[in-house]
């Protein structure tokens, strides 16, 4: 991810049913400015973030996954997120980067384990989660809101 992807971020974090999904207002520039900036700062800091997804066939900007390190239940985690544009859903593109991000934690960065958090009912996150070798660990509320932690052990 560099910060001239901020626009094409906007266009994800606006896309109506992806702001659905995370149950908020669509984002601001500014916000989307913080976030991509929050990612940039994190990546220099460990190594690795959210990486941007282009398609190949025009270099188009799609969506989002990666790790970022996060506290749950007060420990510290590895999440695997990602974000799509909802014009590439149901075509297996968040299965396949969420499973390369898989292979690259655990083979190259040795991490031992992974989580998603994803929001209760998101059905669609729930299942790139389950198709990448994720297991439901438990419900947890953060925000005040639900949400699922999937996880999954380097074997």
């Amino acid at each position: 991810m560099r910060i001239t992807d901020i626009d094409a971020m906007l266009r994800i974090f606006t896309d109506p049913l992806v702001i659905a999904s995370f149950g908020i207002a669509p984002f601001e520039r500014h916000q989307m400015k913080q976030w991509v900036q929050r990612n940039l700062s994190h990546q220099n800091e460990l190594g690795h973030g959210l990486s941007s997804v282009i398609l190949k066939c025009n270099n188009l900007l799609i969506g989002d996954c990666g790790l970022e390190h996060t506290v749950v239940e007060r420990e510290m985690v590895t999440e695997l997120g990602y974000d799509f544009l909802s014009d590439y859903w149901h075509k297996g593109l968040a299965t396949e980067a969420a499973k390369a991000v898989r292979d690259y934690a655990f083979i190259e960065l040795r991490l031992p384990s992974l989580v998603s958090l994803i929001r209760i009912g998101n059905d669609r996150s729930k299942g790139v989660a389950e198709r990448v070798g994720m297991t439901l660990i438990s419900e947890l509320t953060r925000y005040g809101n639900g949400y699922w932690e999937y996880g999954i052990e380097r074997t």
